[in-house]
């Protein structure tokens, strides 16, 4: 009985201490998942990614009996005449009729003349490589899947950004050994590419699955998931040939994936979980939306989830900006289903990020 009293104690205060932070959830125009379970095959789900099309949005994830499991594959869902099309798997791991390997982490991107669709297929992180697939009917029908050059594995969570001189900047990174970041580039879609040599040694500093933000005059800088209990920043002023040494800014994060845009007004947008590792109530039961101006200071802005249940996962978002100005977000609701959510930035309000804490109201 006493034990019980003390877990509904600190139950009752991390729910306080959850409902007291600042959120600015009149922003927020739509919440809604992508789909039920009751729509779907698979009991797990993971990585979403998300992409506007000429006829609405376009999302996908990875999908199966879980991480890992050899019946994971990529399902797509479109939304279109007002609402998302039942999931459609669109990509495996069939290597022959014996052999099915899961595939990782989708990612979405509009050329303009086709939506090309990135993944990794292989037996595990170490061991996996680049495939990619295509659509020219926003999403309907998809190409024969084509192998990325060795060595060469396309975005590898977060998506591609298009820079003023035409490239297209892949972030990257590889688990292979320590977890390291690096860039590819391509400047002919995908006919030939580039890649930068590592950013960090993957020993000391630990990173992985850059997002990359765009700054006045060309300037770029790429944040990553780590194993530094920080977010890591770094930045380019060659088109992202070359790159600082990583280094943490005041964001925490407890080994988990993040993604961020730059919006129209140059405004840079960042979807992480502001959990502390060493906090003991969970370290992916919060999901948040800040803002900044420089990609260094930070201000709090929307809790998409705030739940004080140690047991509850939200991660691994995605973010973009459509063409009428919303910031559409889907990430991972308890590995059961992928949530979509809208937010308006001109409902935005804000508070500044001290010491690495999320504010208070």
């Amino acid at each position: 009985m006493k034990h019980l009293l003390i877990l509904v104690l600190l139950l009752t205060t991390f729910s306080g201490i959850a409902q007291n932070l600042f959120n600015s959830d009149q922003a927020i125009v739509k919440s809604e998942f992508i789909y039920q379970s009751a729509d779907v095959p698979f009991p797990s789900c993971h990585a979403s990614t998300i992409e506007q099309t000429d006829e609405g949005l376009i999302a996908a994830w990875f999908g199966g009996t879980a991480e890992k499991d050899p019946d994971v594959g990529i399902w797509v869902s479109r939304w279109t005449n007002g609402k998302w099309t039942n999931p459609k798997e669109v990509a495996n791991g069939i290597q022959h009729k014996d052999l099915r390997y899961p595939t990782w982490n989708p990612v979405l991107f509009n050329t303009g003349n086709s939506i090309e669709l990135f993944y990794k297929e292989g037996p595990n992180c170490s061991d996996w490589w680049g495939e990619v697939i295509s659509s020219t009917d926003n999403g309907k029908s998809w190409s024969t899947p084509e192998r990325l050059p060795e060595e060469i594995w396309g975005p590898i969570k977060n998506k591609p950004v298009r820079l003023a001189n035409g490239d297209l900047l892949c972030p990257s990174s590889t688990e292979l050994t320590g977890w390291q970041v690096h860039m590819e580039i391509t400047s002919d879609m995908g006919k030939t590419w580039e890649r930068t040599k590592s950013l960090n040694d993957g020993k000391d500093v630990g990173a992985i699955q850059p997002t990359i933000l765009i700054h006045p005059n060309g300037k770029l800088q790429a944040l990553c998931r780590s194993q530094n209990k920080q977010i890591l920043s770094t930045w380019s002023e060659d088109n992202g040939r070359s790159w600082t040494s990583l280094t943490p800014i005041e964001l925490p994060n407890p080994n988990s994936g993040i993604d961020g845009v730059t919006l129209n007004d140059g405004t840079h947008v960042l979807i992480y979980n502001h959990v502390k590792p060493a906090e003991s109530w969970g370290d992916r039961n919060i999901l948040n939306l800040a803002v900044s101006k420089d990609g260094i200071n930070w201000e709090a802005a929307v809790l998409l989830e705030n739940d004080s249940d140690p047991d509850s996962e939200y991660s691994y978002p995605a973010v973009i900006q459509t063409r009428d100005g919303m910031i559409h977000i889907t990430y991972t609701w308890n590995r059961k289903l992928i949530k979509h959510v809208v937010v308006d930035p001109k409902k935005l309000s804000t508070k500044p990020i001290k010491n690495g804490q999320w504010p208070n109201r």
